[in-house]
């Protein structure tokens, strides 16, 4: 039997195919829907069949939603064209067309590319209208076209991203003031002579998901922002713990090689008691914690005082090593 290849659907596609599935209740959040894909991955042209609006997409759910919208709102059948990609036999592209003159000029009068008086032949004007827009619904739906139309987001497993790309400046700065109505400061760079709106962090989008309608994806997101936290978490823990445990034993260390030191120069017998005392129990017990050897003294004493004999004895050391044998740290 033959190995049946595994494609994992991105968290991108998900989010698509999650907004895809929502139901289309109100005619003006159809619309501002449909504005926003258009506006964000519609074209218009001519070839020799005539004047077109062209829709391309690689997800078949957003394809399907893109005819169920053209439809629900203008009663109009888009023609689709599907095209295997060379590369991926798992990977279709899907062009979706508007063709009839009177549907195309109806289609771009409503979602504001053009107005009343004008047709597809005139200047396009790739910008929000504001009559689109109108309540908070159809600015969700706006949002959630844009996304759909030329939108993604990076896997949260590794990096928080989010991104609508469009070749035009003036909608880029109308879909950063439209993100603004929502108290989201979108950032914008030029890439490959295209506008990219995006957003870093994954509060904003949580925001942003929230705002589509996505909210299975944003529970996901949320899950893996948690399981990130408690990872990063665990081991900041970890590395401190471990740095700290480097430093006692170097420490340890320390003291021990300043104890052999003394004992072959001069011998423990010839350091005051006390130091003495915390000298042999420091050989005795190389692992121990300050505190454990200040309990073994008679009478016990604590962590401070214990390190304060220590590095008495580190100080004689370092000066049999610099020729002065003085015992005067007592």
């Amino acid at each position: 039997m033959g190995h049946e290849e595994v494609v994992e659907v991105s968290f991108s596609s998900k989010t698509k195919n999650e907004l895809s599935t929502l139901p289309i209740e109100k005619q003006c959040d159809c619309i501002a829907e449909l504005a926003g894909i258009i506006c964000f991955a519609g074209v218009i042209g001519h070839d020799k069949e005539g004047c077109y609006l062209k829709i391309n997409t690689e997800n078949a759910s957003v394809a399907r939603r893109i005819f169920n919208l053209v439809k629900t709102a203008f009663h109009v059948h888009m023609e689709v064209k599907i095209k295997r990609h060379k590369m991926s036999k798992y990977t279709n592209s899907y062009s979706l067309y508007v063709r009839d003159e009177e549907s195309l000029n109806l289609i771009l009068c409503e979602v504001g590319l053009i107005s009343g008086n004008m047709n597809y032949r005139d200047l396009v004007s790739y910008r929000i209208n504001s009559g689109i827009i109108h309540s908070e619904c159809c600015r969700k739906a706006f949002i959630r076209g844009a996304f759909l139309g030329s939108g993604s987001i990076t896997d949260p497993e590794k990096t928080y991203h989010l991104e609508i790309v469009t070749h035009y400046y003036r909608l880029s700065k109308d879909l950063c003031a439209l993100f603004e109505h929502f108290n989201l400061r979108a950032k914008s760079v030029i890439r490959k002579s295209n506008y990219v709106v995006y957003f870093k962090g994954s509060e904003n989008i949580v925001d942003i998901l929230n705002i589509m309608g996505a909210h299975k994806s944003l529970l996901e997101l949320e899950n893996i922002r948690i399981m990130k936290e408690m990872r990063n978490n665990v081991n900041r823990v970890v590395n401190c713990e471990t740095a700290n445990l480097e430093k006692t034993v170097d420490a340890a260390m320390k003291q021990i090689s300043s104890i052999q030191l003394i004992e072959q120069h001069m011998g423990l017998n010839k350091l005051p008691k006390n130091l003495r005392e915390i000298a042999e129990l420091r050989m005795q017990y190389k692992e121990a914690s300050l505190k454990e050897l200040g309990e073994r003294l008679n009478p016990p004493i604590g962590k401070s005082g214990v390190n304060h004999r220590l590095r008495k004895i580190i100080q004689i050391a370092d000066n049999i090593q610099q020729g002065k044998n003085d015992l005067s740290e007592k």
